[in-house]
């Protein structure tokens, strides 16, 4: 009896490890950005996410990132978010396995953003008026 209560303890354990950095970091990372002159929309996926200066959650993936930063009468910047791995996910290697490391790949939480703030300085366009 001892034993198969030790093995469902155990097995509960290493079960609510799994995944252990979705669940420790979360699968967004809060990311700033500025730029001169400010109030430039900040774009992510085609998607307006916010007005220079600001700080937005942008759920983390696998894939490329781009942001675009874009104002009138200004050229556009855009860039790719840069990712590190989040040592959190050793965790799983150690203690979840396979399933704890896939869901953190499904969640994108295997990496994680850093920098967290960018800053963008957008060139004013030539127009007739201005040449």
């Amino acid at each position: 009896m001892k034993n198969r209560l030790l093995v469902v303890a155990l097995l509960g354990m290493v079960l609510s490890t799994t995944s252990c950095a979705t669940m420790f970091t979360g699968t967004r990372d809060k990311i700033t950005f500025n730029s001169v002159p400010e109030g430039a929309k900040v774009l992510h996926k085609g998607v307006e996410k916010c007005t220079t200066p600001c700080t937005v959650p942008i759920s983390r993936g696998l894939g490329k990132q781009m942001i675009t930063i874009e104002k009138e009468g200004y050229s556009s910047e855009e860039f790719k978010l840069k990712k590190n791995f989040n040592p959190v996910t050793l965790l799983n290697i150690l203690v979840g396995g396979a399933i704890g490391v896939g869901i953190d790949a499904a969640t994108g939480s295997l990496t994680k953003y850093s920098p967290k703030a960018y800053s963008v300085t957008l060139e004013e366009t030539k127009t007739e008026e201005n040449k």
